[in-house]
């Protein structure tokens, strides 16, 4: 069955090329002017790479810090004891104490990203059939398995974010909102992208970043031009 767009849709990709592909700048103007929900829409980046995922050697995964944030407020849950839970406590976690382990065993799970130390993940394993399906088990390549616990929890707060490709060679992550200044929306577009250039595998052949586009949660998509990160 075919999808009808709003006419408030229809107005915002009306005003998009949809074959053109814009530097990032414009992109990201035509994200801003284009958003039509009454609420404060997120802006999201959606990378094509030419990596097979099947194979270990090609996945892409890493995080990144927003220099302008994410607009969110996210919520930090710190497994940690001693003097490391008086660290977490510090930088500013919103929850920190190995009782809540006993507490998401019982369903609760109002967090966005839980950090542990290394030495409370024999405990923290047990969760994950409840922490895995919703993407919130602590992994030390994403840093929320570490020693350094006030960074990490300063960091997240800041605006740090995971990004993995999926199934489909695709990267999507969120930038911001579309109350963001352009400038700003511009920088944490540029911080994400650069990270992810970094993070092309050894093992990937041929052009690395083959689509790019952006859009804001209820409006078209903006083709971007890849030719910067080939």
């Amino acid at each position: 069955m075919a999808t009808t767009h709003g006419k408030k849709f229809r107005a915002a990709a009306a005003k998009v090329a949809p074959e053109k592909a814009y530097a990032a700048k414009q992109a990201l103007e035509l994200v801003k002017t284009g958003a039509f929900a009454k609420f404060d829409e997120t802006v999201e980046v959606v990378v094509r790479l030419g990596v097979d995922p099947r194979h270990a050697d090609q996945v892409v995964r890493g995080t990144v810090v927003l220099p302008a944030g994410t607009g969110a407020t996210v919520r930090v849950l710190v497994i940690a004891v001693g003097d490391k839970a008086k660290e977490a406590e510090a930088a500013g976690a919103d929850f920190v104490g190995t009782e809540y382990i006993a507490k998401i065993k019982e369903g609760w799970t109002d967090f966005d990203v839980m950090i542990a130390t290394p030495d409370q993940m024999g405990q923290v394993g047990q969760l994950g059939r409840v922490l895995g399906p919703r993407g919130l088990m602590p992994n030390p390549k994403a840093g929320t398995v570490t020693m350094n616990i006030g960074q990490a929890v300063k960091e997240t707060k800041a605006g740090k974010i995971e990004f993995r490709v999926d199934k489909g060679g695709n990267v999507h992550a969120k930038i911001g909102k579309v109350s963001f200044g352009l400038d700003a929306l511009e920088t944490n577009f540029g911080a994400f992208m650069d990270q992810i250039v970094r993070s092309k595998p050894a093992a990937a052949k041929g052009v690395y970043v083959r689509n790019l586009s952006v859009s804001s949660t209820m409006g078209p998509g903006v083709k971007v031009d890849t030719t910067p990160y080939r």
